[in-house]
């Protein structure tokens, strides 16, 4: 029993010592990590200032580690010589650390993240290089925005300002050349580019920089990113404002990235002189959301910073983010340990050196579960001094976001923010828009006034002329026919018309100057086709084509067309005859049908209105023939408002009502109608517009060149086979006069100037129809030309002070017939077609009308008429018709007066006399009134 129970106790204190070892072994008293930073820059000395503050909050904080201490071995690397800073970090890597804090510089970010995807130990990098991938490198963690993101920042500004070229200057490194990359990439997107990429050695002299300088003056783009290091950064601003360049001055937009705003916020005392040389220069600084953590780090930065010797450095947007990142260590290696991770590390033989050189590859080891705290670090989620700290599924940090800052004065200003939470510029703090769903609407977009460079609130243009820029070549249409608009002056070789002259007064109202050369296009033996001269402007073989080019869709999804200088719609030219006057004109207002319904009309309504009126109007009784007479004379006098008779009816004067205002639209109409044939010259042509060209067979003309081809193929499927090609005004007249049926074409589809232009010598032609297109003609630029913009602009100019004008009148005169047949008038007669509705309301009263008064009729008849005393023998028929016959007379007989009361003479009622006393006097109506007028005779 005694020795059963001893040997449960050994076993039990076995077991718990190895649990306590194996705890230990699990957790040691110190892990190490390392750094790689460039101590002599600005970015590398607040790196390490907050490693080392990080390092002391964690240490001294007992939630975190449980007692595992943290250390850091910082190494030192040169960026500007790769080859040593290769050799140096990979002299680093022989030191067996769990994770790595940097490197900052991106040249030996790349070389030591394949170290350390064979080591697999953890790299945080805080390099923004784009090209710098986990999918590439899985144990690369970027701990910062990447350049992907500052770019987009950077191409948001460019395309709010609406630049559409800029100019890049880049360190020719991979830092430089992948930001570029990333740039160029966000500006294509919104369509945007980068003009010139202009790239320099990270040891470039002053005197390379000042050449650099000099070459980018000479551009166009006056939009210059600068994405380089601060110390060239620093030098390059000075020299844009010295040595006479004035690239600082008005017209000049710079845009540095972020290495500016981190010089500005870790330097305390920048030099007066810095300042006064980058006044007005955009830049952009990772956004750190404010909090109690960020301010508490701020108050104690400056007794940190003089504690490891970097007194004269504040803490920038970096410093912030390498704080949390040794943090996200602290919190990964906690997790690590409490998921029964331990630290062990196992030589690979593949890096054993046989040469004995001075590397020692065999001292470099593998983390052996550094996959494992890849994983946690992966995991990590907490806020820290630069917000949130969160990985997504591409090992980068969620929502970044950046602030735009304007330099002025002594500091700088923030004048608006990016988030990738919208991908939009914002006036409000991007951790308020994490609230709300995304609103990517652009009209959202806004930032605050800026200052630009000298000292000017209005923005720049963006863009100039160089004084040494190439000569422009534009290609102009040689034309065959209607040289008034561009042709080539046989006896000088040079351009000549209405389009140069436009084109040439634009150009004097910019300002500054361009150098071109006009090039023909086409042998002047017939029309250039234009596609093709569009074409050539798409394929740089012309910098710009100017003429008399029509604007059209499809040309408009290659090139940039200027504002329009002319409207240009397709109109039909028609033979046309004219209309002579005569005797008859009188006639020709109204159509037969018309006059005929017409006519009838007012008898139809003369006899309506009688049978309203017969039984109780005087002025529609007598005899048959006066009647007659009546009818006709009522119903025609209405035309004048002239008729005497008087309706007394309720319905008759409804219907007269309605009669006259009809009357009145008939008169009307025919009096401006007349008017017009009288005044006006009247054209005819079988031709009234779009439908009928579409649905005849016979040949249609066009002009050689001319879009009205493809138009009509295309767009109204007319077959291509009745289509003529015309190449000359002679030919349109010749075609016209023919006719289709002695090989000519019916009609000419052509553009307005043109068709204008033809007419002012043709007067036996005109227009049919109105415009069927509605388009211009303008000058084509290659896409997003900034001159195109400007020429657009003067052209608007010219419109706006009537130069535009007068060169019309220059060139394009019209002749004397051209106002008579410019537009066609149509003879088309009033048709009854345009007054069926008048007739039909008028129709439809006059049908009402009598139905209620025969319905009246018909009561009053069966009301008075007299029962028969016996069943007549009579035949059915006859008893019809005698009945049918009682009825007519007793419509046509004059209807009685309303009767009165009887009056009764008494003698209590009448005066009274001495002499004697009158009998009683009573006088009745008879039951029915004479023919004879009604006239009734009281005898005494």
């Amino acid at each position: 029993m005694k020795i059963g129970f001893l040997m449960l106790l050994v076993l039990s204190l076995f077991l718990f010592s190895n649990g306590i070892c194996k705890s230990l072994a699990a957790r040691p008293s110190v892990v190490n990590i390392g750094s790689i930073l460039r101590f002599n820059s600005t970015t590398g000395g607040v790196a390490a200032v907050a490693i080392r503050a990080a390092l002391e909050d964690i240490n001294s904080d007992t939630t975190i580690l449980n007692g595992t201490t943290l250390k850091v071995d910082m190494r030192d690397t040169n960026c500007d010589d790769g080859f040593l800073g290769m050799v140096e970090a990979l002299q680093f890597m022989e030191t067996d650390v769990i994770a790595i804090i940097g490197p900052q510089c991106s040249t030996i970010a790349h070389i030591i993240s394949y170290v350390a995807n064979e080591l697999q130990v953890p790299l945080m990098s805080f390099a923004s290089d784009a090209t710098l991938s986990s999918i590439q490198f899985p144990f690369f963690v970027r701990t910062m925005p990447s350049d992907l993101y500052q770019m987009a920042a950077v191409a948001a500004v460019v395309d709010y300002y609406q630049w559409k070229i800029v100019t890049a200057i880049y360190i020719d490194d991979d830092y430089g050349r992948n930001g570029i990359a990333a740039l160029d990439d966000e500006l294509t997107a919104r369509r945007c580019k980068i003009s010139s990429k202009i790239g320099f050695p990270s040891n470039a002299k002053r005197s390379e920089l000042l050449n650099l300088l000099i070459t980018v003056s000479n551009m166009e783009s006056r939009v210059i990113i600068l994405h380089t290091g601060a110390e060239p950064g620093l030098k390059l601003l000075s020299l844009a404002k010295a040595n006479g360049l004035n690239m600082m001055g008005n017209g000049y937009v710079w845009i540095a990235t972020d290495w500016l705003s981190a010089y500005l916020d870790a330097n305390s005392s920048v030099p007066a002189e810095t300042i006064n040389d980058m006044q007005g220069v955009l830049t952009v600084r990772p956004h750190t959301p404010k909090s109690k953590m960020k301010t508490n780090l701020i108050s104690k930065w400056s007794g940190l910073s003089k504690k490891y010797k970097h007194s004269d450095i504040r803490i920038s947007a970096y410093g912030f983010y390498v704080y949390d990142s040794v943090w996200t260590v602290a919190r990964a290696l906690d997790a690590f340990f409490d998921d029964g991770g331990r630290i062990s590390f196992t030589n690979d033989s593949r890096l054993h050196d046989e040469t004995g050189g001075s590397l020692h590859l065999e001292a470099m080891s593998v983390f052996d579960m550094g996959s494992k705290l890849l994983g946690k670090i992966r995991e990590v989620n907490f806020t820290g001094v630069s917000g949130q700290v969160q990985f997504n599924a591409k090992g980068e940090l969620i929502r970044p976001a950046y602030d735009i800052m304007s330099i002025i004065g002594n500091g700088v200003r923030v004048i608006g923010f990016w988030s990738n939470y919208t991908r939009l510029l914002s006036t409000i703090l991007p951790e308020d828009l994490y609230s709300k769903p995304p609103n990517s609407s652009l009209a959202n977009q806004h930032l605050y006034d800026v200052i630009w460079p000298g000292e000017t609130a209005q923005k720049p243009r963006g863009w100039a002329f160089p004084s040494n820029a190439k000569e422009l070549k534009i290609g102009v249409p040689n034309r065959f026919s209607f040289k008034e608009f561009v042709t080539q002056d046989n006896a000088t070789g040079t351009m000549k018309g209405y389009c140069i002259d436009v084109f040439t007064q634009a150009l004097s109202l910019l300002p500054y100057p361009v150098t071109y050369r006009f090039v023909p296009f086409g042998s002047g033996t017939e029309n250039p086709n234009y596609d093709q001269l569009v074409q050539k402007v798409v394929d740089n073989e012309f910098d710009a084509a100017i003429g008399d080019i029509a604007i059209t869709m499809n040309r408009t999804q290659t090139v940039d067309f200027t504002q329009p200088f002319i409207e240009s719609g397709l109109v039909i030219l028609a033979p046309v005859k004219k209309h002579i006057t005569n005797s008859w004109a009188f006639l020709q207002p109204f159509t037969l049908g018309m006059w005929c319904v017409t006519g009838l009309s007012f008898l139809v309504v003369g006899v309506v209105i009688w049978i309203l009126e017969h039984r109780i109007n005087d002025d529609f009784r007598g005899s048959p023939r006066q009647q007659i007479i009546t009818i006709v004379w009522f119903s025609f006098s209405t035309l004048f408002f002239a008729h005497r008779e008087n309706t007394m009816s309720t319905l008759g004067r409804g219907v007269l009502i309605i009669w006259l205002f009809v009357v009145l639209i008939i008169q009307s109409s025919y009096t401006a109608s007349l008017t017009s044939i009288l005044t006006v010259q009247q054209l005819d042509t079988s031709i009234r517009g779009l439908d009928d060209l579409k649905n005849s067979d016979y040949p249609i003309g066009f002009q050689v060149g001319s879009f009205a081809e493809e138009y009509m193929v295309k767009e109204l499927n007319i077959s291509k086979s009745r289509l003529k090609a015309l190449g000359s005004p002679d030919e349109y007249a010749e075609n016209i006069k023919l006719g289709p049926k002695k090989g000519g074409v019916m009609a000419i589809v052509d553009e307005r100037p043109y068709v204008e232009l033809f007419l002012s010598t043709n007067c036996k032609i005109a227009v049919a129809g109105s415009d069927f297109t509605s388009r211009g003609w303008g000058f084509a630029f290659p896409r997003d030309s900034p001159l195109q913009v400007d020429l657009s602009t003067a052209i608007l100019t010219l419109s706006e002070n009537g130069e535009l004008q007068r060169i019309h009148d220059k060139w394009l005169k019209t002749g004397d017939c051209s106002a008579d047949n410019t537009e066609f008038v149509d003879s088309n007669q009033l048709r009854l077609e345009s007054f069926m509705g008048l007739f039909l309301i008028c129709g439809a009263a006059c049908v009402l009308a009598l139905l209620i008064y025969f319905g009246i009729m018909i009561r009053r008849y069966l009301r008075h008429e007299p029962p028969e005393s016996a069943i007549s023998s009579e035949p059915g028929s006859s008893k019809s018709k005698r009945s049918l016959k009682k009825f007519i007379s007793f419509v046509d007989d004059r209807e009685p007066p309303k009767k009165k009361r009887s009056l009764s003479l008494s003698s209590s009622s009448m005066p009274t006399t001495p002499s004697s006393n009158l009998p009683v006097l009573e006088i009745e109506r008879p039951a029915k009134t004479p023919r004879n007028g009604g006239v009734i005779d009281i005898e005494n």
